[in-house]
């Protein structure tokens, strides 16, 4: 017995029905495993990350409001603004009394690289005028959270940070990246040398600007030129004891 074109359709369509119903029914005892092991839901959330970081690469808005409420700086305030990443960010989190002093300003954000700093530089440094800023930048880079790169791209943009500083007066303190000989998020790469070679051109460079410099990387590294354990349990992030080994070294900048 011949089949009409419509018929045929419509047995397509029961096919396909009862296939995604069984996919589903699998899915739900079982997640189905896709590419580099990540479920359909891991995918679904990795691309909605992306997609918030492609309307705004830089996360202009995330401290937009903040300084909208911001007041200007008193004539005798020594306002200090902190830029970084999340080794910034999340100072205040641990050390949450090192910024009870109203004129220290954290603008760190977690995963934040040195073009990522860079664009959002004058709306979150510049136009908050400060007397002087701290920059903690870097391993994000080496780690390449927003694609490859290299050290003198780095250094580039952190001059550039530098030099947007200068023309308005802002003093700026430079800080050495942090020891890391692994990243959890990218366990392949082996970020030590990388790390050593860029602190000694950042050095190199503030020491031929006249720019105060402060070495993190000397008072925290170990023997197999990483951050302990004792200092921050995933090697990266550093805990309250490694922010109590930090805190007087960029103190001991701010008061010189």
């Amino acid at each position: 017995m011949s089949m009409s074109l419509k018929q045929i359709q419509i047995l397509l369509y029961l096919c396909v029905t009862l296939l995604s119903c069984s996919s589903t029914k699998v899915q739900e005892t079982s997640p189905i495993k896709l590419v580099d092991g990540k479920t359909a839901q891991q995918i679904v959330q990795e691309y909605t990350q992306w997609s918030a970081i492609k309307n705004d690469w830089a996360n202009l808005a995330y401290y937009q409001e903040a300084n909208s409420l911001l007041q200007e700086p008193a004539k005798s305030e020594n306002r200090v603004v902190f830029m970084g990443n999340s080794i910034t960010e999340m100072w205040k989190v641990h050390v949450p009394t090192f910024f009870e002093n109203e004129s220290f300003i954290n603008r760190g954000i977690s995963g934040q690289t040195t073009p990522q700093m860079l664009i959002r530089f004058r709306q979150d440094v510049i136009q908050l005028q400060p007397r002087i800023v701290v920059i903690l930048a870097g391993t994000n880079d080496i780690a390449g959270n927003t694609g490859p790169t290299t050290n003198q791209m780095i250094l580039d943009n952190i001059i550039s940070m530098i030099e947007m500083a200068n023309a308005n007066n802002v003093k700026v303190i430079l800080c050495s990246v942090l020891p890391v000989n692994k990243y959890p998020w990218f366990p392949n790469l082996k970020p030590a040398d990388r790390v050593i070679s860029l602190n000694k051109s950042l050095e190199s460079y503030a020491k031929k600007h006249s720019v105060q410099y402060v070495d993190y990387y000397s008072a925290l590294v170990d023997k197999e030129k990483g951050l302990p354990k004792k200092y921050a349990p995933d090697g990266v992030h550093p805990n309250k004891l490694g922010y109590s080994i930090m805190e007087p070294l960029v103190l001991d900048a701010l008061n010189n």
